[in-house]
């Protein structure tokens, strides 16, 4: 028997919604290139049942609610939540582990990980409880970070390492699944079938340093920062970070690419 790992939820929510707003209102749309890639790839539509794993601040759901689908979302963050909730106030949101989905059997036709199934504290419980409530001819959808070389928001996420406190022996890196032979690898970890894998560029645009900086600082990988060093820390560690996409009107475009994988149950 594998020896699992105590659920994370409590730990990730405190740390993901700590600056909600900013991350609602920022940060995550830098990312909305990938949602609608994703929405249109799986066909969500109006006979949809759709459930995203790790929905946040509910940008997915809303854009998937906008389509018609009946949305659902699980996320460990109570002040994302509540935004996902005011995005899409039809939508049937909770708070709870990755492992533990409170969803029955066979319930949805698409379920999505954003950046999520990864982080949960045992990552193939999680992938098995997508598989659990997806419809036996569902899909889901993993997506990681693409492959960093090349990439210039490399440079920004690699930013704060300097600054957290050491990983434990063995812990994967951000960019540990951007190998698709390693992603396909942890999807069947979960007993998913791996099929198609697709990339998705989603440049991360700002119309000054303050909203960049707002926006990078919201993430729960920077509050940890923030609490392993300071907030002017990590504010001057993603000043610098930027200075090379700096833009003539004082915007910043930093070129960015996630990498999905389609599953099947």
């Amino acid at each position: 028997m594998t020896e699992l790992k105590p659920k994370s939820s409590l730990m990730n929510g405190r740390l993901w919604g700590a600056r909600a707003r900013d991350w609602a209102d920022i940060q995550e749309g830098t990312v909305k290139a990938v949602y609608e890639a994703v929405l249109e790839r799986t066909g969500v539509g109006a006979s949809t049942k759709y459930l995203d794993v790790g929905c946040g601040s509910g940008g997915a759901a809303q854009l998937a609610a906008e389509r018609g689908a009946q949305v659902s979302g699980i996320d460990a963050a109570e002040t994302l939540l509540a935004i996902a909730r005011e995005r899409t106030p039809q939508g049937d949101f909770h708070l709870g582990d990755l492992e533990d989905l409170p969803f029955g059997n066979a319930t949805f036709d698409v379920v999505t990980g954003f950046n999520s199934f990864q982080y949960a504290a045992n990552p193939a419980v999680a992938l098995a409880e997508a598989r659990r409530v997806t419809k036996a001819d569902g899909v889901i959808l993993i997506m990681t970070w693409g492959v960093p070389d090349g990439m210039e928001a490399a440079a920004l996420v690699g930013a704060l390492r300097p600054l957290l406190p050491a990983p434990p022996p063995g812990a994967p890196g951000p960019f540990a699944l951007s190998d698709e032979t390693v992603l396909k690898s942890f999807a069947a970890s979960g007993g998913l079938t791996p099929g198609d894998v697709f990339d998705v560029d989603s440049p991360w645009l700002f119309p000054d340093e303050a909203t960049a900086v707002r926006g990078l600082n919201s993430s729960g990988v920077s509050t940890r920062a923030m609490e392993n060093s300071s907030e002017e820390g990590v504010t001057e560690a993603h000043k610098k970070a930027l200075t090379p996409f700096r833009r003539a009107d004082g915007s910043y475009l930093i070129g960015a690419s996630y990498r999905c994988l389609l599953a099947r149950p």
